[in-house]
């Protein structure tokens, strides 16, 4: 909130936003401007009749005329009413579910946005921090309807008050009144600049009281985030026992009972309700019953003077009292825009990050011999932001339909490969080359089809099992059952009540199944075999598991990768041991390539000595199973 902007600026800023929402949800916008022109209108219907209705009633008096003005004024107050529910229906209907709404646009920003800006920490500290200031204060994309709406609401109530007010400055005192002097311009002048000079100094310091919390926003997320997490542990049932045994129940009780927090007696928000906040706010709602004051004083002087009729009266109070009321909120409004600008403006930096990846225009042939040759040419790469190279000056080709093992200790760059190989990421210097070229060069989409990954932090979807390894609502049931199978899933599935309609967890169906990390496993295999892709990568997924366990998964997925090409990356190298050829990786480089038996005889290398650090383990886990 340190940045000033100024009334273009702001203004900018909502309209583009509200350019985004209403492309996207057109009708919530129509609605919401239906509805808020019908109900700022509908009012001055009723005060017009009303006081026609007075007037007669202290003037003529005319019976037949009063059940007309009646019998108007109840016909037209059940049509309001009518057309008010329904425009309430259908902007309710369409501004229902919001937050979602929001959540959509950041979903499908994130979903196009390239792989290196997601996976940026920068990135995700930005989208939280927008978030967070959606769900704490309510400001961000979230506010922009709504304050449209407010503004748009008292446009339509102004315009319709002074159509019913400027009557009341021209209608004229008699001469010889003891009021004639309210005839005077000067006075009518000073009437009007008094009235505006209230009705504006209202706002204002409305807007100064609601500052403080978008400029203490940040310290009201932090208390968010507080009471979000320490007063919904107990609900955790994950938790369930860290909290019994370590008495974790005291540390929560700590943070959730200081009196300096965010929402307590003592906390920053209630000292400024008690200061600066609470003074605003009052010397706001007293400048407002000044204006009321002020009101009811001119239009019953000049009542009586004689320059209008009792029923009047009531038409200009309320007339005036509304045009007040909608200069007011006018002004309120445009400084809810302004402080909610600032959030806005993050949220649209985020939608701004701009996908700086080139997609390439070849098209990748689709070859029924799977013939794709993968050659990496002096690659290196930096993550953003970094100066040390995670993969550094890597030269290798892929062999068609050969199994590939990259293997190292954590942090030594084999993710990264698989990353680059995928095209995830572009390296900083050197190439990758599919059959000859440049892989920058082909259709992006296109060049990822060639590869199916089962990554180590893979994750399955709250859907059907079925869409889960389809990866779509429509899928071929056979092929996703036949898969299953060859990923050793078979005997679980057999005891699915609904099969392949199952759903996996129970966020979406109470009948929900929840399955181990072994059983998800298989399916993300299925998943990587259904997709039926020429290059099939298995970048540790199964971390989690004991090594003779992993080398089981590994040693019946060789035999239904069928005539794909395999890369196999671990830091265990018992499970790849098996394959072809092994590429072993440490900080970045690659320092050794070849078979299994050829890295262990090298007594001097790497393989050789993580070889031997890791056997006594296997030897143990060994020993374990058999007995």
């Amino acid at each position: 909130m340190k940045d000033k902007l100024s009334l273009k600026e702001m203004l900018k800023i909502n309209n583009r936003a509200l350019r985004i929402l209403s492309k996207r949800y057109p009708q919530m916008v129509s609605s919401t401007i239906a509805s808020s022109t019908w109900n700022a209108l509908s009012p001055y219907v009723n005060i017009y009749i009303s006081a026609t209705i007075i007037n007669e009633l202290a003037g003529n008096r005319d019976i037949d005329k009063l059940k007309k003005l009646v019998m108007i004024a109840l016909i037209l107050t059940a049509l309001i009413a009518l057309v008010a529910a329904f425009l309430k229906k259908w902007k309710e209907s369409q501004n229902a579910g919001m937050w979602e709404k929001i959540e959509k646009i950041f979903a499908e920003k994130m979903l196009d946005m390239d792989y290196a800006s997601l996976d940026d920490i920068k990135t995700s500290e930005k989208l939280s921090t927008i978030r967070q200031n959606m769900n704490g204060g309510g400001w961000g994309l979230i506010r922009v309807i709504e304050c449209y709406e407010l503004l748009y609401t008292a446009l339509i109530t102004v315009i319709g008050g002074i159509s019913l007010t400027i009557s009341l400055f021209t209608s004229m005192v008699p001469k010889g009144s003891n009021y004639a002097f309210l005839n005077d311009p000067l006075i009518v002048i000073f009437m009007i600049i008094l009235m505006l000079s209230i009705t504006i100094a209202a706002p204002i310091l409305n807007n100064k009281a609601e500052s403080y919390f978008a400029k203490y926003a940040n310290y009201h997320n932090l208390g968010n985030r507080l009471f979000s997490f320490f007063s919904w542990l107990g609900f955790d049932e994950k938790l369930a026992t860290d909290v019994r045994i370590y008495r974790q129940d005291r540390i929560c009780n700590r943070y959730n009972s200081r009196k300096d927090d965010t929402f307590a007696s003592d906390g920053l928000f209630a000292h400024l309700a008690r200061g600066p906040i609470g003074l605003y706010a009052a010397a706001s709602s007293a400048i407002s019953i000044v204006f009321t004051g002020v009101v009811y004083l001119f239009v019953c002087l000049k009542a009586l003077g004689g320059a209008f009729g009792l029923g009047s009266i009531t038409q200009y109070i309320s007339s005036i009292t509304k045009v007040s009321t909608g200069i007011a909120n006018m002004l309120s409004t445009l400084g809810e825009m302004a402080n909610n600008a600032l959030f806005i403006k993050l949220s649209l930096d985020f939608l701004d990050i701009p996908n700086d990846m080139y997609k390439g225009s070849l098209t990748v042939e689709k070859r029924r011999d799977r013939k794709y040759q993968v050659e990496f040419r002096h690659v290196s790469f930096k993550y953003p932001g970094s100066d040390n190279y995670a993969v550094n000056d890597v030269n290798m080709k892929f062999e068609i339909g050969k199994r590939l093992a990259v293997v190292g200790m954590n942090g030594s760059g084999k993710t990264t490969f698989i990353k680059l190989l995928c095209r995830l990421y572009d390296p900083t210097e050197g190439e990758i080359l599919l059959n000859g070229i440049d892989i920058r060069k082909y259709n992006y989409r296109e060049y990822m089809d060639i590869f199916a990954v089962v990554f180590q932090d893979f994750k399955l979807l709250s859907l059907k099992l079925g869409e889960n390894v389809a990866s779509s609502i429509v899928y071929d049931k056979d092929k996703v059952v036949d898969c299953l199978n060859k990923a050793g899933f078979a005997e679980r599935l057999a005891n699915l009540p609904d099969g392949l309609e199952t759903y996996l967890y129970k966020d979406y169906q109470q009948s929900g199944i929840e399955v181990s990390g072994g059983e998800a496993q298989k399916i993300a295999i299925a998943r990587a075999l259904y997709k039926d892709a020429p290059f099939i990568i298995l970048d540790e997924p199964t971390a989690a598991l004991d090594p003779l366990a992993e080398e089981e998964i590994y040693n019946k997925f060789n035999d239904i990768a069928g005539d794909k090409t395999a890369v196999y990356i671990s830091h265990r190298l018992s499970s790849c041991k098996f394959c072809d050829e092994i590429v072993v990786f440490h900080e970045g480089k690659v320092i050794q390539q070849g078979n299994h038996e050829q890295l262990l005889a090298d007594e001097n290398g790497k393989y050789h000595e993580l070889w031997h650090a890791q056997a006594q383990y296997y030897a143990k886990t060994a020993k374990v199973s058999i007995s």
